[in-house]
């Protein structure tokens, strides 16, 4: 499964051989497209080593959130049990 992200990071990083082809005229066509189906999955091997280190960092915040939400919860509970 391809995603957007992965196909404009595959063109982000094949821009000068797409320019070179298609602008310049100094470079194939067949060149540049072979480096952008290169790029491709460069690109997604890169957005996945992205996400599992961000997804760690999301795991500690969900973590501390869930950890600050039980510590209100129990307060609550003391300030409820003090008042009645």
């Amino acid at each position: 499964m391809l995603r957007p992200s992965v196909l404009g990071l595959a063109v982000l990083l094949s821009t000068p051989a797409l320019w070179a082809a298609f602008v310049a005229g100094s470079m194939g066509i067949t060149t540049a497209l072979i480096r952008f189906l290169i790029a491709v999955p460069v690109a997604a091997l890169m957005l996945t080593l992205l996400r599992m280190v961000t997804a760690g960092y999301a795991r500690q915040a969900l973590r501390r959130e869930i950890a600050a939400a039980a510590a209100a919860a129990e307060l609550r509970e003391r300030q409820a049990a003090e008042r009645g």
